[in-house]
């Protein structure tokens, strides 16, 4: 090999790690950069919410959603002790409020986004024979709940408020158990480790069929359970968060809701 040749070559050579390194960094700048929100969401809407994020991120390629469900009391309180999220959907007010006073959500950016209703779940072979709600301030009923200061808790106290005094007394010594979501309420009953509970209409899914039975609470006595979303002020992602609560909102997002025991929002 002549001596022009031979330089040639060894600048071919060369070339090539650049050239790769070029090609490498065309094909990662082709990527499209994977960004992450983090939805707190009521231990109640997990059906739904999954369902609605396997959705969105479906319909927005490059992000992708976290979910984090718990109680929404638990959930304010987590997100007051600085734990970062991007939106928060709620059972109830209470804890939007709350949230709003500390500066963690803006004034005006809540919405009511579905509604619920309460109803009584007993084990599917029904041991202790209840048949209505009234049957749950019998003696020797063992009832399980959740703790206070969930939202599903507050509606009941608040179904029970308005029942005569000897009903209450004997509802409240009946608790033998207080469960910090209403999903763990549910699972009580699954389990057959209790006689009745109060949750939500939408926490009898499908995938309890044959190991719960529902007897409603009548209408005149229930109450409407208001679910509230909103983007956290402290979020990296508001567009995306924004977004999110958007698809929660829209057509999609409220059939998808229904499909899982929602109903609208009140008006």
């Amino acid at each position: 090999m002549n001596k022009h040749k031979l330089t040639a070559q060894l600048k071919s050579d060369r070339a090539w790690p650049l050239l790769l390194i070029l090609a490498l960094a065309a094909c990662h700048g082709g990527q499209v950069k994977t960004q992450e929100i983090t939805v707190f969401a009521a231990a109640s809407l997990t059906g739904a919410f999954s369902e609605i994020a396997a959705v969105f991120e479906a319909e927005n390629e490059g992000v992708r959603v976290l979910l984090n469900f718990a109680g929404s009391s638990q959930l304010a309180a987590q997100l007051t002790e600085g734990v970062p999220a991007d939106v928060f959907a709620s059972a109830n007010a209470t804890q939007i409020d709350t949230l709003i006073a500390a500066g963690w959500i803006d004034p005006g950016m809540e919405i009511p986004f579905a509604a619920n209703r309460l109803t009584v779940i007993v084990p599917a072979d029904n041991p202790a024979g209840i048949t209505a709600f009234e049957d749950l301030a019998r003696p020797g009923i063992a009832l399980v709940l959740a703790v206070e200061g969930v939202p599903v808790r507050e509606y009941t106290d608040e179904i029970v408020a308005g029942m005569p005094p000897g009903f209450r007394d004997g509802f409240y010594a009946n608790l033998v158990s207080e469960e910090s979501n209403v999903r763990q309420v549910v699972a009580k009953i699954a389990l057959g480790e209790a006689d009745a509970a109060v949750v939500y209409d939408s926490d009898v899914t499908q995938d309890l069929t044959g190991q719960v039975h529902r007897i409603p609470i009548p209408e005149e006595r229930n109450v409407t359970a208001a679910y509230l979303i909103a983007p956290l002020a402290a979020s990296r992602h508001r567009t995306q968060a924004q977004a999110f609560v958007d698809f929660a909102l829209s057509p999609a997002g409220q059939t998808i809701l229904a499909r899982w025991g929602f109903s609208p929002p009140p008006e």
